[in-house]
């Protein structure tokens, strides 16, 4: 199972877009890649140490806790990389 995290907050234009991106990337892969991804959308507004971390770079997309992308996502790159886990 791969987990891709949106970390966002309330009120931030581009978290939506962000999100949005993803559930469409893993909506067109294969099923069987498709169907082991899990998305989780988290926000710096509760909790924080994700705050800390990345206030000035939301959003945020970690795959399986990993930094991926941040302020805008790649389709294109965040498919690349799903298709290669």
């Amino acid at each position: 199972m791969t987990t891709i995290t949106v970390i966002g907050k309330q009120g931030c234009h581009l978290c939506p877009t962000a999100l949005g991106i993803v559930e469409q990337v893993v909506a067109e892969l294969p099923d069987e890649t498709g169907d082991d991804i899990e998305i989780v959308e988290r926000s710096i507004d509760d909790d924080p140490a994700l705050y800390e971390l990345w206030w000035e770079k939301i959003p945020v997309v970690l795959i399986d806790d990993e930094f991926h992308a941040q302020w805008r996502v790649s389709p294109d790159r965040l498919r690349q990389t799903l298709e290669k886990a």
